[in-house]
């Protein structure tokens, strides 16, 4: 298990942000493949594991038979019912809080998973195995409900005309393929130089859409908050500006925290060079008052 197959994002700056402590608990509430994780357990700190992903009991378990001074114990669900699965593992209070919000190299590394737009597999996309999948949506939606979805959480400009070639390529048979998919929505774009691949926005507006990330998001700041002693940390990395936004606006509101951050941290110049997924990452931090 020492070759992840998932780069930890800005490791050294979380590790800074927690300063997990020896028998202090805190919780990885996107657990993954546990890289920030054995950072907290080689410090002493006990770690609270919580991922829907299938594939993360496997990598818990086997970093807690690594023999780490900390205590590890797994949970699988999503995190925005933190404060109940925490409750569900015994563990009442944290010290720290890490909410780790892109999607890991697992699940776009394979396939099967159909997140990935450069790789072919059935159009899925859930995090975990419940719900409607990225394949009912592109099938069954409206094509104004598609160009919304697209806008709202893709922020992509040209919105109506990818769900309206969408529509007109299911006519023709169902969009069951992340490769298909893809496809449909490289034909919609104009002509010309891109910078990023043309699929990228309405694949992050999809799984946005079917995982519901921005409410998991909004009920998992909450929870984390209430689960926090006073002097807690809750680190947050975002990937993109929906996101971001609902982290900075929640840690400006709230009474109960004290951002650390004024503005969101980023990824070092090296780090995103090695990772070129750290490159939108934004870390921004808060501590829970004693009120």
């Amino acid at each position: 298990m020492s070759d992840l197959p998932h780069l930890p994002v800005m490791l050294a700056e979380i590790v800074e942000a927690l300063a997990p402590r020896p028998g202090a608990w805190v919780v990885d509430g996107t657990f993954g493949a546990g890289g920030h994780s054995r950072a907290f357990l080689e410090r002493g700190a006990n770690v609270l594991a919580i991922d829907q992903d299938p594939g993360a009991a496997e990598y818990a378990a086997a970093l807690a038979a690594e023999g780490h001074p900390g205590e590890v114990r797994f949970v699988a669900g999503n995190f925005r019912e933190m404060e109940r699965l925490a409750a569900s593992a015994g563990v009442e209070r944290a010290d720290g809080v890490l909410l780790d919000l892109g999607v890991s190299s697992m699940q776009l590394d394979e396939g099967e998973r159909g997140f990935a737009f450069r790789q072919d597999g059935p159009l899925d996309m859930r995090m975990g195995a419940e719900g409607e999948s990225a394949a009912d949506v592109v099938n069954g939606y409206a094509v104004d409900d598609l160009a919304a979805i697209i806008y709202r959480y893709g922020e992509e400009r040209h919105s109506r005309r990818v769900a309206r070639r969408i529509v007109e390529a299911r006519a023709k048979a169902p969009i069951t393929t992340t490769g298909r998919l893809a496809e449909v929505v490289a034909s919609a774009y104009p002509p010309g130089p891109r910078r990023e691949h043309p699929a990228r926005r309405t694949f992050q507006a999809l799984r946005i859409h079917v995982n519901d990330e921005l409410g998991a998001l909004q009920e998992g700041l909450e929870g984390a908050t209430r689960l926090l002693g006073a002097g807690g940390r809750l680190a947050v990395l975002a990937y993109h500006s929906l996101e971001d936004r609902i982290v900075k606006q929640y840690f400006r509101e709230s009474p109960r925290l004290t951002p650390l951050t004024k503005k969101p941290l980023e990824a070092s110049a090296d780090e995103t060079a090695a990772n070129p997924r750290a490159r939108s990452a934004k870390l921004r931090v808060a501590e829970r008052s004693a009120a």
